[in-house]
């Protein structure tokens, strides 16, 4: 069995559709309502049918009092990494706190070069992120008040400016499947945030990435506890529908999510299918079950 021991986190995972225009607002409120700790948003700017993710985020953010919010996530070939670091540390200064950085190392490269986003190899991608965030976090460090200057592959700095700095240490949550991605979570990571559908293996596949994930970490010196385990479930129905993993009854959900817990270290979890009901049901009757079996496994 395998628990890193962090608190449980249970979420949203909220699709941010232009029309009807509060649509996406609505279910951050709702998420907040039903006690859920946070609400993310997909983040593809070359869909005409969204919102703009960092827009939006800041808006559900100042609807909110005490969710976070994240998106799910974002994509770094359209966000420069000192500005996605400065947009993050704004939104996490004016929100108290609040502000996740789920971050991707892209996908959907025509849509990337369609909105002036540089085309690259999926090997590429992976060495561009992982220098992004060795900027992100060096713009973020308080300690350091000099202007942030870089010289990369990927990315050049002269001069940049860092402030403002965060209001607290942002987590960084990557979003990675294959062996080098797992390996680049595990090696600087804060978390791991996958979605269920797309592990291959199903719970063997879960257990495998793990290790990969505990096995880089450890490689780079740290605890593999430092690297929080997050899913996305995209398809959770309270309804016997046989579409995914969540489907069935409040009972199903319960004894799934616990397993997932005790067994694979995953101590976040959020829900997709923007349904209104199936987002409050989550926070007033899974959420607290799930809670009080982990602790009683723990006890």
């Amino acid at each position: 069995m395998t628990d890193y021991g962090h608190d449980l986190l249970f979420g949203s995972f909220v699709s941010p559709v232009a029309e009807p225009a509060q649509h996406a607002v609505d279910l951050a409120v709702i998420s907040e309502q039903a006690g859920l700790d946070l609400v993310t948003f997909q983040d593809h700017p070359y869909q005409s049918s969204f919102h703009d993710t960092s827009t939006l985020l800041t808006y559900v953010a100042s609807k909110t009092r005490k969710i976070a919010v994240s998106g799910n996530v974002t994509s770094l070939p359209l966000r420069p990494p000192l500005g996605l670091a400065r947009t993050a540390a704004t939104v996490d200064r004016l929100s108290g706190g609040r502000f996740r950085l789920g971050i991707g190392a892209g996908a959907f490269w025509d849509g990337i070069a369609r909105m002036g986003g540089r085309r690259l190899t999926t090997g590429q991608g992976i060495s561009a992120l992982e220098e992004a965030i060795g900027i992100i976090r060096d713009a973020w460090d308080p300690e350091r008040q000099e202007p942030l200057n870089h010289r990369g592959q990927f990315y050049q700095v002269e001069g940049g400016v860092r402030a403002p700095y965060a209001h607290h240490p942002i987590p960084i949550w990557v979003g990675s499947y294959k062996p080098r991605m797992l390996t680049l979570t595990g090696a600087v990571a804060d978390g791991w945030l996958p979605s269920i559908e797309y592990i291959d293996g199903g719970l063997r596949g879960l257990a495998d990435a793990n290790e990969r994930v505990d096995d880089a970490a450890h490689r780079a010196g740290r605890e593999p506890a430092a690297v929080r385990r997050l899913m996305n479930f995209m398809h959770a129905s309270l309804e016997t529908t046989g579409q995914g993993f969540l489907d069935g009854p409040r009972k199903v959900w319960i004894d799934k999510l616990t397993m997932l817990a005790l067994e694979h270290g995953v101590s976040a979890f959020i829900v997709g299918g923007d349904d209104p009901l199936t987002l409050t049901r989550f926070g007033a009757e899974v959420a607290p079950a799930v809670r009080e079996n982990v602790a009683q496994a723990r006890r």
